[in-house]
């Protein structure tokens, strides 16, 4: 990797359970940052082979074919306002459905209850829908659009897949689902592999055309960019979430609690990945900065929790905005329980560290308890997985290797990867498995007793905040 350049932007949160962007924001901090990437680097577009897109999923946009101008802010994936339009969802009897068809189950995470909102929210939007006036993406989709100037609206079978209309099977939008939502099949983009080349930049970007080869949702590209090529090989990115997936191989596979996703289309040869995901993960932490003031700096967080030995009972369950994986709980909230006279900043700095290996602990023991797969190994990567105290906290929770690679940036890496492969930069996956280097491996030495009491108490605390936004 030659370069890297990151560029917050701003997070709205309107009402309680909202949370939405600006997608002009989106699209100007992506412009500016691959500009940036550029002059670190000190190459020209001229030598930029291919362009890999990865984002994240779910989060739905509305704009117009005509102008592309947004209709109305991006509702994040994390958002909750859609909870009661699932609620009418599944007594309609289509949660089975939902189910067979896509892989997922009806929750607000995904993008279908989020389209259903706006077009019976946002003045006008059914309207210019039904007249084939507008376009809706995922952030993939966004960008691709004004990366091209308006001449490519598509997504590919990974983000599709974490729509809730999408047929994993038939990988094509699903025509009873969409009716069953009312939901205007001209909205929506084609569908394309994750690898190959999809179209061209607009030469006004960066004065040439530059091909864009790779698509795929953010966990799909991390998945790739950690080489887990192989069914059965599993990594966990510690991002704003925490996202496991597992390589499940040439068919999908559906667990109890955990959900299936295609995870790429690279040639003939479709994947498909067993996937959980923790609602919050490394935002928990940048709670505790920005809401809380406990710490400075997400960096801060990894030395203030392991200047303590444990939390001293203090649990923190990070639900603010629900449980998702394996609970599926909407209206949980967070909580924080334990708490003493003694309890100080940081046994609560170290339960919101803890936190991210518990939740993960859920979604693992999920997978291990169907009997079908046995994750033996875990890969990890995104932004949390530097915390050393988090690490070694996993390691312990899971009583399972956890392996970090020297390179945490596995999401753009995956994506870069996916656009190499698809104008034949790279000939194949086996290629760029000796890419892939071990940066720091941690093995469990929590005894088995210790580590029950542990578990068992994040439980309880799991329980409590169970339904609690529920009217």
């Amino acid at each position: 990797m030659q370069a890297v350049a990151q560029q917050e932007f701003r997070q709205y949160f309107p009402q309680p359970g909202w949370h939405e962007q600006e997608p002009l924001e989106i699209w100007e901090a992506q412009l500016s940052v691959a500009k940036e990437a550029l002059n670190t680097a000190g190459v020209s577009a001229a030598d930029v082979v291919a362009i890999g897109i990865t984002n994240q999923r779910e989060t739905s946009i509305f704009w117009s074919r005509k102008t592309g101008r947004p209709l109305y802010r991006a509702i994040n994936w994390a958002d909750r306002r859609v909870a009661s339009i699932v609620d009418g969802i599944v007594e309609q009897g289509l949660g089975a459905t939902i189910r067979e068809k896509t892989g997922v189950l009806p929750d607000a995470t995904f993008s279908a209850p989020k389209i259903m909102w706006l077009l019976d929210n946002v003045p006008g939007a059914r309207e210019q829908a039904e007249k084939g006036e507008l376009a809706w993406g995922t952030v993939d989709t966004w960008l691709l659009w004004n990366l091209t100037g308006g001449e490519a609206h598509a997504t590919d079978v990974s983000n599709a897949s974490r729509t809730m209309m999408f047929n994993i099977h038939t990988l094509a939008w699903d025509e009873e689902l969409l009716a069953a939502y009312n939901i205007p099949a001209s909205l929506l983009p084609s569908v394309v592999a994750s690898s190959g080349i999809v179209a061209e930049t607009d030469k006004e970007l960066f004065g040439v055309r530059i091909p864009i080869a790779g698509l795929a949702g953010d966990q799909q590209a991390g998945l790739f960019g950690q080489g887990c090529f192989t069914p059965g090989m599993a990594k966990n990115t510690f991002g704003t979430a925490g996202c496991f997936d597992m390589n499940v191989g040439a068919e999908p596979l559906l667990i109890d609690g955990l959900v299936s996703n295609v995870a790429w289309t690279v040639g003939d040869q479709t994947d498909y990945t067993l996937e959980g995901v923790a609602l919050m993960s490394g935002s928990v932490i940048q709670w505790l900065r920005d809401e809380m003031k406990m710490i400075a700096s997400a960096d801060e967080a990894s030395a203030v929790a392991a200047a303590v030995p444990d939390a001293a009972g203090v649990y923190l369950v990070p639900a603010h905005q629900g449980l998702n994986a394996p609970y599926w709980d909407m209206y949980a909230r967070g909580i924080i329980i334990g708490c003493t006279r003694g309890t100080t900043r940081e046994h609560m700095v170290r339960a919101a560290v803890e936190s991210m290996a518990y939740q993960t602990k859920d979604i693992v023991e999920a997978a291990n308890r169907s009997g079908t797969v046995r994750v033996s190994e875990l890969r990890i990567d995104g932004g949390g997985a530097a915390n050393e105290a988090m690490c070694r906290f996993l390691a312990d929770i899971l009583d399972i290797p956890i392996v970090r690679p020297k390179q945490l940036e596995a999401t753009a890496l995956g994506a870069a990867y996916l656009a190499g492969l698809g104008v034949g930069f790279w000939s194949n996956r086996e290629e760029l498995d000796d890419k892939w280097q071990v940066g720091a491996r941690y093995e469990p030495c929590m005894p088995d007793a210790r580590r029950r009491e542990l578990y068992d108490g994040w439980k309880k605390a799991v329980a409590l905040c169970r339904g609690w936004a529920k009217e």
